[in-house]
């Protein structure tokens, strides 16, 4: 219906919205029937991979479009007056507004409200699509977010909240967005840590968040570099140790010369009593381990505040530093892999009395400024007052009643951190060079390759060593927001040295990802890309619809086509080397796992899970299989059926170079792609070629690759001519190193599991293959027909969440292959009942066969096998389709060594 605006906008500040209830008829509530979280390329977008996808029906709200709830414009305007700047399909401000006088619906509505809560809880995010399921009165809602957990929670406040405007209710808007301010703070990278992420990001680097916390990858498989904060994988794990511990620091630090306050350990007030003693006011009282200022007490003047600082130090570690005082300006130096990169003047949160109205006054003005903000929303954070306030305003005998002279600085907080409200001043152009060298010595003697230098001093223009300044502190994972966006003075990119560490001469981090998709044919593709790959030496790492695979060692078991086990292997240390198969469900469930890859092969796409997920027709799944495609780099490939219509023709919205395959050279559209100048692999004359232009290259013979058995299973030759122009693609790959892979790709239960797998018994065959939709049916009827054995006996199973025809379609196919026919449940029915599907089955083998053919129905899979078994009919080929591969081959087997032991 409508893509909302995605232009960056400030707001003022928020008041709360009441309406006055007028409705006294009860109205059904719009409800909720799901919602799906994008964390990749997906359905509605590839380049904007973080969507909200919600199911909503609109119940009685279908029949109330928005021009005729009275009032509902005007209630919708006041609530969100900034709204107006949504465009909307319109084109212009106020195109929403037009929208909603025009009359839209409630859908489209939520869409904006969903956008609008985020950016009023700093989270500036602008795209959004709402579209009908094709039932009456259901849309799809999808809108972007910044981070999940709020783009959930917005999703769900904008259907209350505009149910409450359609029936004018009370509504306190300030409530949710508060709430949504306070999932952002937690959920969200910190600006440290993003701004290194958006480095990467910036480089093409890609990253994987690996928990809720600070924790990032950076990069793929054997080339990924993994940051916490401002502390990398390539910090030293000593070099951290000796930042942690202040006193160390500073015996290594006054050892080499380098200006330190003097101080001693202190543990009891007798010893606090000793320190006093013999350093002498102002002193400064810190945990020997502590961070970010936690415990710190600054400016000490008498004993009282000394006692009392020493309890609140105590509160993060027994053992307490007690140093001199310092005066002076708090600096803070930042020196990455060992060169300095910048510093700030750090100032703590603080007023500036003006004579005339209330420290408390004061700071509610302060906060006023817009460039502050909750948490690290904004360039400053609001200042909060706490016990460590109240402490600095009884040093001085103030509450925040006083009214402090004009000009004073009323200190507020004891350390210049600014997510406690302080301030920074960028002076990088103000250092010393002898300070600068100094800084980068120290980062040296501590062995810090990210380091912040805390420095008291007059100034950084003199050496400290000469204005009497000292080095307070060394901290590994160093802050980067008081660089990033000082109060005053310019920005400095701090993470750009941090990725030009980790990522050297331009790498980018990745490894080679061939992604796989298509109705039928993807497992075995993969499962021969990946042996091609390793047999040319790579390390790689590979999911299919049984598991997921890291150097032919399975990891994880089950269908493993979605985007959580794409990350597995990408995520994985030992693997220099991806092949993803990417099935619908995970592309329409959550995405893609990753931004970009280097080739997609589409296999086919034909009428399997029709029906499913908003997916009503072939040229939709078309689209859903294109989102692999739409990921390719531009100077990748997508390798492409050309034999079939409709993924042939997705070739006309990518940016990228194009592959072809088919199983007829002559295919006019291989001749075009060729004369062209294009790439393609073919089957012609008995063999598999690679076409290079004008030039032919044999790879093989087709009867030399063993799992075509032939040349008779056409559909394996059709899945091997992708994955032979797939690795060829890869320079390091030779056309020698595929042939012998081909020739060593052996089907059998451990290479090729599920697919065409035969068990040879005294008697009589029995083949396993995970034949489970029409296309792949026929495909396997077709091979069967080239197969020696009589009877031929068909154990099969109908998917309870395909149509009815599709069912009926899958016993037709079997009527015209089997001699005799076993029905089995899978585990799962599906939304069906076992006796609809059977009936189904049957009616689609009564429909077409022509003799007659015997029915047995037994609902445990392998019951069914050990009923076929016990039934064989000497010289007989018993195929098993199975539902769960692995069990049923571990039982047949099971079957072959009792029966090999007689």
């Amino acid at each position: 219906m409508c893509d909302a605006t995605e232009a960056p906008r400030c707001f003022p500040a928020r008041t709360k919205i009441f309406f006055k209830t007028l409705l006294t008829q009860t109205i059904v509530q719009m409800k909720i029937a799901e919602i799906k979280i994008m964390r990749g390329p997906n359905y509605w977008s590839v380049r904007r991979p973080k969507l909200i996808q919600m199911k909503l029906d609109l119940e009685d709200m279908e029949q109330r479009p928005t021009n005729v709830i009275t009032g509902f414009k005007e209630r919708l305007q006041a609530m969100f007056p900034d709204m107006y700047q949504h465009r909307c399909s319109v084109g212009k401000p106020g195109g929403f507004f037009e929208r909603v006088e025009e009359g839209t619906w409630m859908g489209h509505v939520i869409e904006h409200v969903a956008l609008e809560l985020q950016t009023l809880a700093g989270m500036d995010t602008g795209f959004g699509r709402t579209r009908g399921t094709g039932k009456e009165g259901e849309y799809y809602v999808v809108f972007s977010y910044m981070e999940e957990d709020a783009g959930v929670f917005a999703a769900k406040a904008a259907v209350k909240i505009t149910q409450a405007l359609a029936d004018d209710l009370a509504y306190d808007i300030e409530n949710d967005i508060m709430q949504l301010r306070e999932i952002r703070e937690e959920t969200r990278l910190g600006p440290s840590t993003g701004c290194i992420v958006d480095e990467a990001a910036k480089r093409n680097i890609p990253f994987i968040r690996l928990n809720k916390y600070s924790l990032v990858q950076l990069g793929y498989g054997i080339h990924q570099k993994r940051i916490r904060a401002t502390i990398a994988s390539t910090t030293s794990n000593i070099a951290v140790d000796i930042a942690c511990d202040k006193e160390e620091t500073k015996n290594l630090l006054g050892a080499a010369e380098i200006p330190v306050p003097k101080g001693v350990i202190v543990r009891t007030e007798e010893g606090l009593k000793e320190a006093v003693e013999s350093l002498g006011y102002p002193l400064v009282l810190k945990p020997i381990d502590g961070n970010h200022g936690k415990g710190a007490t600054t400016n000490i003047i008498d004993w009282n505040m000394a006692v009392k600082a020493l309890a609140a130090a105590q509160v993060y570690g027994r053992n307490i530093i007690c140093e001199r005082f310092i005066t002076g300006f708090d600096f803070r130096v930042l020196v990455i892999n060992n060169k300095f990169i910048c510093a700030a003047l750090r100032t703590p949160a603080a007023i500036t009395g003006d004579g005339e109205h209330s420290i408390q006054w004061l700071v509610d003005e302060t906060n006023k400024d817009p460039r502050r903000g909750y948490g690290h929303e904004k360039v400053l954070t609001s200042i909060k007052l706490d016990s460590f306030s109240q402490q600095m305003l009884d040093a001085k005998g103030y509450t925040l009643d006083t009214i402090a002279p004009k000009g004073e600085l009323v200190l507020l907080k004891p350390t210049a951190n600014l997510s406690t409200g302080g301030t920074s001043e960028d002076v990088t152009d103000e250092v010393h060079p002898a300070n600068i060298f100094m800084c980068e010595r120290i980062s040296k003697i501590i062995g810090l390759d990210i380091c912040g230098i805390d420095i008291m001093a007059p100034d950084l223009r003199l050496p400290i060593s000469e204005n009497g300044g000292a080095v307070l502190e060394v901290n590994a994972a160093p802050g980067f927001r008081m660089h990033i966006d000082p109060a005053v003075g310019i920005g400095r990119n701090v993470a750009e040295p941090v990725i030009d560490m980790l990522f050297p001469k331009g790498s980018a981090g990745r490894i080679p990802i061939i992604a796989i998709t298509g109705t039928n044919g993807k497992t075995t593709t993969a499962r021969l890309t990946a042996h091609i790959a390793k047999s040319a030496g790579y390390k790689v790492g590979y999911t299919t619809s049984d598991g997921v695979y890291i150097q032919n060692q399975m990891m994880m078991k089950g269908d493993c086509t979605g985007p959580v086990s794409s990350t597995f292997v990408l995520r994985d240390p030992t693997v220099d080397f991806a092949v993803l198969e990417c099935a619908r469900g995970g592309i329409l469930k959550n995405g893609l796992a990753f931004q970009n890859c280097d080739i997609a092969i589409i296999t086919n796409v034909s009428t399997d899970h029709i029906g499913l997920g908003g997916i009503d027709s072939l040229e939709q799944m078309a689209k859903v299989k294109a989102v692999v495609a739409e990921t390719v780099f531009k100077h990748g490939y997508a390798i492409l059926n050309a034999d079939d219509d409709l993924v042939y023709d997705i070739r006309k919205g990518l940016d990228c170079n194009i592959g072809l395959f088919s199983m007829d050279e002559n295919n006019p559209r291989i001749k075009k792609h060729c004369n062209d100048g294009g790439l393609a692999t073919v089957f012609e004359n008995g063999y598999i070629s690679i076409m290079k232009g004008n030039w032919k290259i044999r790879v093989i013979k087709v009867t030399d690759v063993p799992i075509t058995y032939g040349g008779k299973a056409v559909h394996n030759i059709m899945n091997t001519l992708p994955a032979v122009l797939a690795t060829y693609l890869y320079r390091e790959i030779k056309v020698d190193d595929i042939k012998e892979a081909l020739e060593t790709f052996v089907p059998s239960p451990t290479q090729t599991p599920g697919r065409l797998n035969f068990f040879k018994f005294k008697h009589f065959e029995m083949l396993v293959d995970f034949a489970h939709n029409q296309a792949g049916m026929q495909l396997l009827s077709d091979f069967l027909g080239k197969m020696d054995g009589s009877p031929k006996v068909g154990i099969i199973g109908g998917t309870g969440d395909r149509r009815d025809e599709d069912i009926k379609d899958l016993g037709s196919i079997a009527a015209g292959c089997f001699d005799e026919i076993i029905i089995r449940q899978d585990k799962s029915l599906r939304g069906r009942t076992a006796e609809e599907i059977v009936q189904l089955l049957v009616q689609g083998i009564d429909k077409a066969k022509t003799k007659n053919i015997p029915v047995t129905i037994i609902n445990i899979e392998t019951e069914a096998i050990l009923h076929a078994y016990n039934t064989a009919k000497p010289g007989s080929l018993i195929t098993v389709m199975c539902d769960d591969v692995l069990a049923s081959l571990e039982f047949i087997k099971g079957l072959k060594e009792a029966e090999d032991k007689l």
